[in-house]
């Protein structure tokens, strides 16, 4: 009973909101079930040269959906017709006009697709990246006010297409930074990282080039600032932003670039202070020497690597030298029962010096929750993409062309540190 009080709603609904109640149709067919068709869907005879009169003449008059269904019949009766690319591309260029963007796109996708010579193939690659963009910035896919799918991951099909479809033109590789855009939104990083790292090593002259390189370096920036403890996460990052640097030096987020790197080192050498200091305070000196020798290997000249110097002086001039060499390479050091004896006793602060070689586990650092913004991914002025047309016959709407620079925004906060 609830299912039926559901579906006559949803029906009532439907039909309230149809702008020509009076001229929808019910089709009967022989051996078929009844189906509503909304006005303007009608199916419509004739041969290729009439039907695209037809939706001419419609278009003239104002009736926009009666002449996307003659368009479109036209496709579906005469697909070999010569007229049938233009009238596809046509209905194509109508519904996004009417906003709707996905049965544009797909009709874009559809021409270039079935009709790769014909002259609107371009135009089509373009309209479909700009419904793309239209969902990344924000559109929501809803019927009835209901969400159906993720607007993010509709932008991701169309983009991807883009890329399938046409390999080496205009909008490729803004459509393959645009994926890593969207799945960075999501927050799908791994992906992020892959769609970024395709357009460094396909389109590597192209100026989002750059960008994307950027993107990669504060993917594993943010990862190892915020809530991870791999280690990996600040290696990659620094490995990143040091390409970054080495290949787009007079980039205008070089500065940007180099501050991370700063930050980087930084917390590494915070790091492994405090980790010297908790080793010297449990008289592991041999551990604290090794962690001090970190210190001022990571960031010379700075004031923990003094610190550190001087620490290291006192304990050599107690101690010798000879006390404070470990005995075995520190990479071997975590694999002895020994040291891992130690370390449980390390870790509760209760140690008593033991073992000259004897080291604890590594305290946990402090999470570190200040980040820099991301520096702007809006693309130079002299790479910047040329505006979209806008369709013809129609005036430009703010719903069916993206903003200027929309495709290098991120979600992040993009204003650069100081």
């Amino acid at each position: 009973m609830q299912f039926v009080i559901r579906a006559f709603l949803v029906v009532a609904v439907v039909v309230f909101f149809l702008p020509e109640p009076g001229k929808a149709s019910v089709i009967f067919k022989p051996g078929e079930k009844p189906r509503y068709v909304a006005p303007g869907e009608e199916e419509i005879s004739g041969n290729a040269a009439e039907l695209f009169q037809i939706g001419q003449t419609a278009e003239k008059e104002g009736n926009i959906k009666r002449a996307i269904g003659a368009y479109k019949s036209l496709v579906r009766r005469h697909p070999k017709d010569k007229l049938a690319p233009s009238a596809l591309y046509r209905s194509a260029q109508l519904q996004e006009q009417l906003h709707l963007y996905t049965p544009a796109s797909n009709s874009f996708l559809q021409l270039v697709e079935r009709y790769p010579s014909s002259p609107h193939f371009d135009e089509s690659i373009e309209g479909q990246f700009r419904v793309g963009e239209i969902y990344l910035n924000g559109k929501k896919l809803r019927v009835l006010g209901i969400p159906l799918a993720s607007a993010l991951d509709r932008a991701v099909t169309i983009f991807a297409n883009v890329v399938r479809t046409a390999p080496y033109g205009r909008y490729t590789a803004r459509a393959q930074f645009d994926i890593g855009l969207a799945r960075e939104k999501q927050g799908a990083n791994d992906a992020a990282l892959q769609a970024y790292q395709a357009v460094v090593d396909k389109f590597p002259n192209e100026p989002l080039a750059v960008d994307a390189q950027y993107q990669i370096g504060y993917i594993w920036f943010t990862a190892a600032q915020t809530g991870t403890k791999d280690a990996a996460a600040a290696a990659n990052a620094k490995t990143a932003f040091q390409d970054f640097l080495f290949h787009y030096p007079k980039s205008e987020k070089a500065a940007q670039a180099r501050a991370n790197l700063d930050i980087l080192e930084h917390k590494q050498t915070a790091n492994s202070y405090k980790v010297a200091k908790f080793y010297d305070k449990q008289k592991y000196y041999r551990a604290a020497v090794i962690y001090y020798n970190e210190v001022i290997r990571q960031q010379p000249g700075s004031e923990e690597s003094n610190e550190a110097k001087k620490r290291i002086d006192q304990l050599r001039a107690k101690f010798g030298d000879a006390a404070l060499q470990p005995a075995l390479p520190v990479a071997q050091t975590g694999k002895k029962k020994g040291e891992a004896h130690g370390a449980r006793t390390a870790g509760t602060g209760s140690a008593k010096p033991g073992a000259a070689n004897n080291e604890a586990p590594l305290p946990a650092p402090e999470t570190d929750s200040s980040l820099p913004p991301p520096a702007s991914l809006a693309p130079d002025t002299t790479t910047a993409p040329e505006p979209l047309l806008p369709l013809p016959g129609t005036s430009t709407s703010s719903d069916t062309s993206p903003a200027a620079g929309a495709s290098a925004s991120p979600e992040a906060p993009a204003s650069p540190a100081p």
